[in-house]
């Protein structure tokens, strides 16, 4: 009958901080673990990516001459003298000059280090163990006073 509900009124007692803080934690330590898949392939991941310093990372490509030297950064916006192959970061698994063993280096760099980023972890992923990346790309190279060629390849 119309009028004849009553309003009932209920109160909700809030659980103390602390209950709401461990839940909270609770909560978010689940989503990692269920999100994040194993810890130990994250771990082996982050131990087979490199991230040198432009002086290190010439130091490094100096002192293996034979190493490919890639740059992944789409589009072309210069490069680093004495590199070999231009790859999109996001086509590197399908580069035909990738070594085939997978414990053997892969150096790589783009612009400012995300597309490099991009694909040393997906290298990593896929087995590949000895990946070098330039912390902070062609930006961090130029600002250590290095020069960065800008005269687009042919094969570029």
């Amino acid at each position: 009958m119309p009028g004849s509900h009553r309003n009932v009124r209920t109160t909700h007692r809030r659980a103390p901080g602390w209950i709401r803080i461990v839940a909270a934690t609770l909560s978010v330590a689940v989503l990692a673990v269920a999100c994040g898949g194993s810890g130990d392939d994250v771990g082996e991941q982050a131990d087979s990516i490199r991230l040198l310093e432009p002086t290190e990372f010439a130091e490094f490509v100096d002192d293996n001459p034979t190493v490919d030297l890639i740059n992944v950064h789409i589009p072309y916006q210069g490069h680093i003298e004495g590199t070999d192959a231009f790859v999109n970061f996001e086509q590197i698994l399908d580069f035909a000059g990738l070594p085939e063993d997978r414990d053997d280096p892969v150096v790589l760099y783009c612009r400012s280090g995300n597309m490099s980023g991009q694909a040393a972890e997906a290298l990593a992923e896929e087995g590949y163990t000895n990946i070098v990346d330039l912390n902070g790309g062609m930006n961090a190279w130029t600002d250590s006073g290095r020069e960065l060629l800008t005269d687009e390849p042919a094969d570029g």
